[in-house]
Formats: C-alpha cells, sequence, structure tokens
C-alpha cells in the first residue's frame, strides 16, 4: 500500500504542480482573485490526476463510465474542501494565498487518496 500512496502522491504533485501554475497564472495575471484561480487551477490538476491515477497509480481495467464519474464526486468534494478552506484562511488577511493553498492541499492528500483506492479504482479483486 505504502509503494502505491507514493505512486499517488506522485502523481498528485504533476497535478499540483498544474493547479498550482494556473492558480499563479490567473492571480498574476489580473483574471482572478485568489479563491477562484485556485478552484479553476483544482480543476486542471483533478484531469491531470484522473490519467495518471487510472493508468499509472492504480492501474485500473475498470471502464471509465465507472471510476470517472466516481472520482469527479471526489474531485468535486475535494475542490469544496480546497475552496472553503482557501476562504477560510485567507478571510483573516495575514497569510498569503500560496502558503493558504499549501495547507489546503496537505488537508485534501489523505481523503482523495483512501476514497480514490477504495472506492473509485475499487475492483472487486481486491
Amino acid at each position: 500500500m505504502w509503494r502505491e500512496f507514493l505512486k499517488f502522491a506522485n502523481c498528485g504533485a504533476l497535478g499540483t504542480t498544474a493547479h498550482y501554475i494556473v492558480l499563479w497564472l490567473l492571480v498574476n495575471g489580473g483574471a482572478l482573485d485568489p479563491v477562484l484561480g485556485s478552484a479553476a487551477g483544482a480543476v486542471v490538476g483533478a484531469g491531470t490526476n484522473y490519467f495518471l491515477n487510472y493508468h499509472w497509480t492504480f492501474g485500473s481495467r475498470l471502464p471509465h463510465s465507472r471510476t470517472m464519474p466516481r472520482f469527479i464526486v471526489i474531485a468535486v468534494l475535494s475542490l469544496a474542501v480546497n475552496t472553503w478552506l482557501m476562504a477560510l484562511l485567507l478571510s483573516y488577511g495575514t497569510l498569503h494565498y500560496l502558503l493558504a493553498q499549501i495547507i489546503a492541499t496537505l488537508v485534501c492528500l489523505a481523503f482523495n487518496y483512501f476514497a480514490s483506492r477504495f472506492w473509485a479504482f475499487q475492483e472487486s479483486s481486491r
């Protein structure tokens, strides 16, 4: 399970990188505020994570018609938690938005792994 978690964490790091790049570009480009920029980045990161986790972490043979809706539910819940935490942490006005994003990312990591492993990509043989 640890090896699988490390694969998941590596995929997550790539998805998080995509998330942070989109967040940074949207905020520093003046297109969105940090909370909305974070939400947009989370969508990009989730797409990256689905592809990588389906093929590499879990090596799923299940149809996308089964795994993708479940992954989307997990991603939406994670997006809600991430966005809520960003809004909460930034409401105090003393925390830089990137530090707030790091905290929100760490909070979502364990939930995402266990929900993905035991629900989204769960095969009957496990």
